[in-house]
């Protein structure tokens, strides 16, 4: 149970923060959607990854899960991608752009202070853009922020990764903005 009283109990994670708060709710969703379906050199689904991987590490069940299912729709991967985020993406094949990029998220979602020339200079070298570098981060530093906003008021969370299938596709195939 949250620790405050949502206007409807039965809609899990932030889905029942921007329902509660409607206002910061569509600010938070505009900015999801353009992080992870807009204008952008790394496709969705990179996007995705990058999004779940931070919340994973960050412990959020609803958004590691909730972002990893979208991703797999994105990907048509089906749902085993969900564990493989967790760990470290063994059985998927990516890009080395991306896990350089994965390196560079971890690393803000440590502290933003971690990222290094060096970590940079890898993700230009395996072929990574200033703008997917600032992508990369931005969303590393936006997931952080939803994945507090989730956990701090205790939302709840469904746990079997079936059960994330279809909100998955609705992130991926329709978006943000129409929870």
């Amino acid at each position: 149970m949250a620790h405050i009283k949502l206007l409807n109990e039965e809609l899990p994670g932030i889905v029942g923060l921007l329902n509660y708060r409607t206002d910061t709710g569509k600010a938070l969703t505009d900015l999801a959607e353009l992080l992870l379906r807009g204008p952008s050199s790394l496709s969705s689904g990179e996007r995705e990854i990058i999004a779940a991987s931070v919340s994973y590490w960050n412990g959020c069940h609803f958004c590691h899960t909730s972002h990893a299912a979208a991703a797999a729709a994105h990907l048509k991967s089906g749902l085993s991608l969900i564990d493989d985020i967790k760990a470290g993406l063994p059985e998927t094949p990516v890009s080395d752009k991306l896990r350089a990029l994965l390196h560079i998220a971890h690393q803000v979602q440590r502290n933003g202070k971690n990222v290094t020339e060096e970590d940079v200079a890898a993700a230009r070298e395996n072929g990574a853009t200033d703008m997917e570098i600032h992508d990369t981060v931005l969303i590393a530093a936006a997931f952080c922020m939803y994945n507090r906003y989730v956990d701090g008021l205790s939302t709840w969370a469904p746990g079997p990764n079936e059960a994330y299938a279809e909100m998955g596709e609705r992130m991926a195939h329709v978006g943000y903005g129409k929870f």
